[in-house]
Order: C-alpha cells, then structure tokens, then sequence
C-alpha cells in the first residue's frame, strides 16, 4: 500500500471510513472551488470515484492525516481520471485543517510521488479562478500559469498551473 511520511504528516491510500468526512467536504460550501457544494447523492458518487481511481489507477488522491492520527484532515495527490487531458496533483483541505501549512507539506510530498514512483514528467493543477489559496500553494510550489493549457472542462474553465519539467 502506497504511504508518504512527511515531517508531520502520513498520506495514505483512502479507505471506506474516510467516504463520511469527504461525503460532508463536497456537500458544504468549502468545496465550491473544488468542483463540490453537490447534493449528498452527488457528494457520495464524488467520494467513492476517490476510492475507484485508485482501484482503476493503482494510484490516486491521498487521504492526508496528522501523524498520531487516523483521520483525515484532506486529500492530496495524483490524478488523472479518464477524459483528463492532463496528470495533475490535486489537493484539498476540509474544514479546520487549514492555516497550518499541512496542504504545502502534502502538495508538496504529493508532486514528489508522481515525479519519483509515477515518473511524470508534466504536472499541472487545476484551480478555480477564485481560490487564492490554491494559486498561492501552486506558486509556492514552483508553478506557473499556463494560459494555452487545455481545459479539463471546457464548460467551467479553470486555471492551469504546470510545474517546471524536470
């Protein structure tokens, strides 16, 4: 089973107890910029698509919890469902996690997993043109904007920051 150990945090292969906290993440207003705020139904189709992906991918979005602790405070990770024109690391927090810099720790541990396990080479983020927080994260972590990106969904236009090749 796939497990990163940063400094304070463990990131690890989600499992069933961790649907309930990313079924209430979805169905509240934090998500909005995260593709959320869905009715419960959606909320739980969304949920167990994290634990499909990795059945499907062997690889996914981590759940990210506190060294000491078994729950999970966000997600972190590779991402690259079918109909995705790009890898991407993705991240999200949930509620109350926020301020502590875990999401860079776990952004951060996440990019090196896809470069050194997956052997990505191109990775980009896709961030809601609102959430400040997300770009502010992605700069932090060495990406830029790249304005002639393909949209993941055209429909609902996001950025796209892309880290450096390496």
């Amino acid at each position: 089973m796939a497990v990163i150990e940063t400094e304070r945090l463990i990131l690890r292969k989600p499992h069933a107890a961790d649907v309930p906290p990313l079924i209430r993440f979805y169905e509240s207003e934090r998500s909005a910029m995260a593709g959320g705020h869905v009715s419960y139904s959606e909320a739980v189709t969304r949920a167990y698509a994290m634990l499909g992906h990795w059945a499907h991918r062997e690889y996914g979005l981590f759940a990210i919890t506190v060294k000491g602790s078994d729950t999970p405070i966000g997600m972190s990770g590779p991402y690259y469902p079918p109909g995705r024109p790009e890898t991407e690391v993705g991240w999200v927090l949930f509620e109350g996690a926020e301020g502590s810099g875990y999401a860079t720790e776990a952004a951060k541990a996440s990019v090196g997993y896809a470069r050194e396990v997956l052997e990505w080479s191109e990775i980009v983020h896709y961030i809601d043109s609102g959430n400040t927080r997300s770009i502010q994260l992605a700069e932090r972590l060495g990406a830029t904007l790249d304005t002639k990106a393909i949209q993941p969904k055209p429909d609902k236009p996001c950025l796209v920051y892309r880290q450096p090749k390496v």
